[in-house]
């Protein structure tokens, strides 16, 4: 077999494979709609979505309001919201990873997602303390932007946009704002459960406005992501490198850095810290499938927003207590990712 028959052999197993998630989502979506304390059913189910899309009461006349509202106004943003938050996660630890040429990179390692944190905490304190209503989610993205900014000043005043310059600068700003978060959370006193729990990370008090909110942060930051692709995959090479072939290293950094944090900031506005999910990923589709960023970002999209919607559900099902879904993730992608790393490193040694 010559190597354009292998390459296309792959092209259409890739096709095949995208296509086969792309159903296996639809349907886990479709599926997870009915689980819950009230069993809907299937078609139902079907009738409400097809009722509400459409703009057609009569689909639905015939069903419960509550079951309405439980399916149209509860589950389906949540699960919809975990679907996104994983694709955003997973295809920022696909940049950063590049970016950073660091396979232990993930959407954090910056610090843009400690300062999102604080963000949101601050929000919280600030509600909790004087009654007011300032918003987590706009608090949230602003300090994100602004720490961003802040790694950016620091790793160009510290050795330029070096990777190992950002990397520093991402862990000295996510240090101050960790212990930012700590001294709020000392002030906050006998209120300080609100910020623990967001800060553990959770789908359960998320609304339309928060699917509108990732969906327009996750087509704008995957789309620029997957066209500048090719650049990202020359980046990985080198800067020496990367520069000999015509890519402009600072610049194109720079893009990839407010797409990556964009995408980390929306979802960590959305629903707090959610570990893992941006780490174990990419290592998991750059094992298996390709090492090719074009490649890539639509699979962590697929398999990134299947993996945090199971894990969503699952948390809110195997107990009364909702477990938070950060907490899940980080509890069962550690060990999970132990596994992979010693056993890809172990296949590669023989």
């Amino acid at each position: 077999m010559t190597v354009f028959s292998e390459w296309k052999a792959h092209k259409r197993r890739n096709r095949i494979l995208g296509l086969a998630l792309m159903v296996v989502l639809l349907l886990m979506i479709l599926l997870t709609l009915n689980f819950g304390a009230a069993s809907i059913g299937i078609s139902s189910i079907v009738r409400i979505l097809i009722g509400k899309i459409c703009r057609i009461p009569q689909w639905y006349a015939d069903i419960k309001p509550g079951f309405v509202s439980i399916v149209w106004e509860i589950r389906l943003p949540r699960i919809l919201c975990g679907v996104l938050i994983g694709a955003g996660l997973s295809v920022s630890g696909v940049i950063f990873q590049a970016l950073l040429r660091n396979p232990l990179a993930d959407p954090f390692t910056l610090g843009v997602s400690t300062g999102a944190a604080f963000g949101a905490s601050l929000a919280i304190f600030l509600n909790l303390t004087f009654a007011t209503s300032f918003s987590t989610t706009v608090f949230a993205f602003t300090v994100a932007f602004l720490t961003l900014l802040l790694v950016i000043w620091i790793a160009e005043r510290g050795g330029g946009m070096l990777s190992s310059s950002l990397v520093l600068a991402g862990i000295i700003v996510g240090a101050v704002f960790s212990s930012a978060i700590s001294f709020l959370k000392m002030l906050a006193g006998e209120n300080v459960y609100a910020i623990v729990f967001w800060l553990m990370g959770s789908l359960a008090a998320v609304e339309w406005s928060d699917v509108l909110i990732l969906f327009i942060a996750d087509v704008f930051g995957i789309t620029a992501a997957w066209y500048f692709g090719d650049d990202l995959n020359l980046m990985t090479l080198g800067d020496e490198t990367a520069q000999s072939l015509g890519i402009n290293i600072k610049r194109t950094r720079l893009i990839f850095l407010m797409i990556g944090s964009c995408l980390t900031a929306a979802c960590v506005a959305v629903c707090g810290v959610i570990g893992f999910i941006g780490l174990v990923v990419p290592h998991l589709l750059r094992f298996s499938i390709s090492t090719d960023s074009r490649t890539l970002i639509p699979f962590s999209v697929l398999v990134g927003g299947l993996l945090l919607s199971m894990a969503d559900n699952t948390a809110r099902l195997i107990s009364a207590a909702e477990i938070p879904v950060g907490v899940l993730t980080t509890l069962i992608g550690g060990p999970f990712f132990i596994w992979l790393f010693t056993h890809c490193a172990n296949r590669r040694q023989l």
